[in-house]
């Protein structure tokens, strides 16, 4: 199977050319990055739960999640400054291809009943946010193995001149967008 980063180079960059009337190739829509995190502040005393998030968000990204500490504390969460409030990872690059195409053709498909991408996720820049409630839904993780549910924030940091724009790269790359009602 060839790699995403080859299709959108060698197919799915030209045919954006000719349908947004890009004059410079500079100017065709592109995705810069894609940024997973989650937040662990239910489990944020155990120090073994987070290791293990850590470890299972590892596991989908291929990389080791940053651990974000808080900066301020607040007695009403119970929270202290330094605790672990979430674990983030960034993703450019063939790695971003790589999981950009395991999301839409292996993940995705397997929410339970998914209609569709909202449309209405792009923000004014054209970047797309895609939230989703429970990990397991990769195929890096066993059923067995689950300790803790947590779910996933994945942005995706898109340029282009608009969300128009931005919605066509997607769509090209094979996001399952819901149709529009008239």
């Amino acid at each position: 199977m060839e790699k995403l980063s080859k299709i959108y180079t060698s197919k799915i960059a030209p045919e954006l050319m000719k349908e947004l009337k890009c004059s410079n190739p500079f100017e065709v829509p592109k995705i810069l990055k894609v940024v997973i995190s989650t937040g662990i502040g239910d489990y944020k005393e155990d120090k073994g739960a987070v290791a293990h998030i850590a470890s299972e968000l590892a596991r989908i990204t291929g990389f080791k999640p940053k651990t974000n500490l808080s900066t301020k504390a607040v007695s009403a969460f119970k929270l202290r400054i330094g605790q672990p409030v979430g674990l983030t990872t960034t993703l450019r690059g063939e790695r971003m291809y790589d999981f950009v195409c395991k999301l839409v053709n292996v993940a995705l498909p397997r929410i339970r009943d998914f209609r569709g991408l909202s449309p209405s996720s792009f923000d004014t820049n054209g970047n797309f946010s895609i939230g989703i409630r429970d990990h397991a839904i990769f195929p890096e993780i066993k059923y067995e193995e689950i300790k803790e549910n947590f779910g996933l924030e994945i942005n995706f940091r898109i340029k282009a001149r608009n969300r128009d724009d931005a919605k066509a790269l997607l769509a090209k790359l094979g996001f399952p967008f819901k149709k529009e009602r008239k």
